[in-house]
């Protein structure tokens, strides 16, 4: 690969019994950063962005809050919401700092999506619905 890319992994401490009881991480006591390719600037390595990026998800999808009534108990649903909101966040929500797409920035599109264009979108992934098959009735027992 042609990248610099490091990884900084984040060393927690044992909670004391006072943070055991209450709902809250542990204390960071340190970091260790690992070279997975290239020559990164140790300047630039964080992991700031992917916090940010997961404070994001959580806070635009509740699937991703465990005390909450929309919690996915299905893997299939909680993949599906992923989808939709990846697709949301890069095509059509207009980010502050670039002030168009992340899509719009990379040339990926040339306008930004309208929610219709996302479920037309998402609709034509999905397989035809085929002929139902005759209604049988159950026997009790």
């Amino acid at each position: 690969m042609d990248c610099d890319y490091a990884m900084l992994q984040k060393i927690y401490g044992a909670p004391s019994q006072e943070e055991s009881r209450r709902y809250s991480p542990a204390q960071c006591i340190g970091c260790d950063m690992k070279v997975v390719s290239g020559d990164p600037d140790p300047k630039h390595v964080s992991t700031s962005y992917v916090e940010r990026h997961n404070l994001s998800m959580r806070m635009s999808m509740r699937r991703f809050t465990r005390l909450t009534n929309a919690f996915s108990k299905k893997i299939q649903n909680h993949a599906a919401m992923v989808a939709i909101y990846a697709v949301h966040y890069n095509f059509a929500r207009i980010h502050k700092t670039l002030r168009i797409t992340p899509a719009m920035a990379t040339g990926l599109s040339d306008h930004c999506w309208s929610l219709e264009e996302i479920v037309m979108m998402a609709d034509s992934y999905l397989p035809k619905p085929g002929p139902r098959g005759p209604y049988k009735k159950r026997i009790s027992e």
